[in-house]
C-alpha cells in the first residue's frame, strides 16, 4: 500500500479516536475525500499502545465495508470498547501508538494432523483464525514476536478461542492470512 494511503488511514484512525472523545461515537469518514482504494471493502485490526503496553485491539476478519470505514470503526472500538481496558481518556492521547494491520484474504489450510499443521506455519508471516463449533480465535502475525515457536503460537491461540491448549479435533478449521502493518504515535492536539 502506498505511503499516502497508509497516512490517510492513520489520519482516519486518529480522527475517529478524537471524535470518540468528543462525541462518544466513531467518526463516519467523508467518503468523497477518501482515496478510491480505501473505499473498497477491507478488513483491519487497530492496535493501540500506551508507553509500549497494549491499550486496546479490535478488528475485523472479513472485508464487509469500505476499508476507511472499517479503520474508523475499529479505531473507536479499540479506544473505547475493548473490554480488557477502561475507555480511553483524553490525557492518554498524547504519545498513544496507533498501529493498523490491513488483512489479506484468509485461506483455509489443509492438514492431516497437528504436526502437519505446525510444519506448514510460517512464523512472523501467518495470522491464523482457529474455529471449531462455536469457538473462534485469531492471532495477527505480530503475535509471533511474543510466541515465536509454532507449537506455542498454536497452544495460545487454542486458549484464546476457549479451548484447552492440547485440544485437537477432526472438526478443527484453521485459515491463514497475511497483513500489511504500519503505525505512528499521536501527537498533542
Amino acid at each position: 500500500m502506498e505511503e499516502r494511503l497508509q497516512q490517510q488511514l492513520l489520519d482516519i484512525a486518529e480522527a475517529s479516536i478524537r471524535y470518540g472523545l468528543d462525541y462518544g461515537r466513531p467518526l463516519a469518514p467523508e467518503m468523497k475525500g477518501v482515496a478510491t482504494p480505501l473505499r473498497e471493502p477491507g478488513a483491519s485490526f487497530v492496535t493501540l499502545k500506551s508507553r509500549g503496553e497494549l491499550r486496546g485491539c479490535i478488528g475485523s476478519l472479513n472485508a464487509r465495508r469500505p476499508l476507511a470505514v472499517d479503520v474508523a470503526e475499529n479505531a473507536y472500538a479499540a479506544a473505547f470498547s475493548d473490554l480488557r481496558f477502561p475507555p480511553l481518556r483524553e490525557q492518554e492521547l498524547e504519545g498513544l501508538g496507533v498501529h493498523l494491520s490491513i488483512l489479506g484474504p484468509a485461506e483455509p489450510m489443509r492438514f492431516s494432523s497437528e504436526a502437519d499443521l505446525l510444519q506448514q506455519l510460517r512464523p512472523g508471516v501467518d495470522g491464523l483464525v482457529l474455529e471449531d463449533g462455536l469457538r473462534r480465535g485469531t492471532f495477527l502475525p505480530s503475535v509471533w514476536e511474543q510466541l515465536p515457536r509454532p507449537e506455542l503460537f498454536l497452544r495460545h491461540l487454542k486458549q484464546k478461542a476457549g479451548l484447552p491448549p492440547d485440544y485437537w479435533s477432526e472438526t478443527l478449521q484453521i485459515s491463514r492470512y497475511t497483513t500489511e502493518s504500519f503505525g505512528r504515535l499521536i501527537n498533542s492536539p
